[in-house]
């Protein structure tokens, strides 16, 4: 989970999508900036709102969701985007709120799939996203060499997919690591969210990438990874890496 409110999101146009309609949706700490065959912002934003409500109503009866660093069980009866939480939260061993920015993204993204072919939702750094053709997502490292010039090659197949991103260094999110970026590629946003967290959380030196790297492995889902410090990059799983010019 990663929010730069704090920074210039210039990140957000380092997806090649110049063929989408491009527009935005803020609500309190939600910023999403979303592309897709139309604008869809007034229907997006009714989703951020709804989304947001069951959030917010399940924490005013359960605080400890909002708060608790480590997994959570999981209740008999909540909303959906609550129990994929709680669920990626267990799977990577965080709390659920490591989560939630994926967790919009993908609610968000999966209904507005009934109104347009292709969607793109960004949320701080995480992405949902189901496209039709060849994408190129850049990766932002923070003050890493690497940011701006390496990106993931994003295929059509394996149709809806998270690419989401933590970091130590960017952004005012908890980490209790220092990686400039950790990206995290899985079917689930919800779930690519939570492991680039706890991912995030063993990186303190560049020493540390391969470890995190195997730690990435025993967390069920997940596609592929990609940890970048400073000049330092290691990645693992079903992820092509290729040059940007961003």
């Amino acid at each position: 989970m990663k929010k730069d409110t704090y920074q210039p999101r210039i990140y957000r146009h380092w997806i090649e999508s110049k063929d989408l309609v491009p527009f935005t949706v803020t609500v309190k700490e939600t910023d999403l900036y979303i592309r897709a065959a139309a604008n869809l912002q007034r229907k997006a934003r009714r989703l951020v709102l709804k989304y947001r409500r069951q959030l917010e109503q399940y924490i005013e009866q359960n605080p400890d969701f909002l708060t608790s660093l480590k997994p959570l069980p999981v209740p008999t009866s909540a909303p959906r985007i609550v129990l994929d939480m709680i669920e990626a939260g267990r799977q990577a061993g965080v709390g659920p709120m490591a989560a939630v920015a994926g967790a919009i993204a993908e609610c968000v993204g999966k209904e507005l799939l009934d109104f347009s072919p292709e969607i793109i939702v960004e949320n701080g750094g995480d992405i949902f996203l189901k496209i039709l053709s060849k994408r190129i997502v850049g990766i932002f490292a923070g003050d890493s060499p690497l940011t701006g010039k390496i990106g993931l090659e994003i295929s059509p197949q394996d149709m809806p997919l998270g690419v989401c991103t933590s970091s130590g260094t960017v952004g005012h999110s908890l980490s209790f690591g220092k990686a400039d970026a950790v990206v995290v590629v899985a079917a689930s946003a919800t779930l690519a969210d939570a492991a680039a967290t706890a991912i995030g959380n063993k990186v303190s030196q560049p020493d540390d990438i391969n470890g995190a790297i195997e730690f990435g492995q025993s967390i069920g889902g997940l596609k592929g990874i990609v940890i970048i410090m400073g000049s330092n990059i290691g990645a693992w799983g079903d992820v092509k890496l290729c040059e940007t010019s961003v």
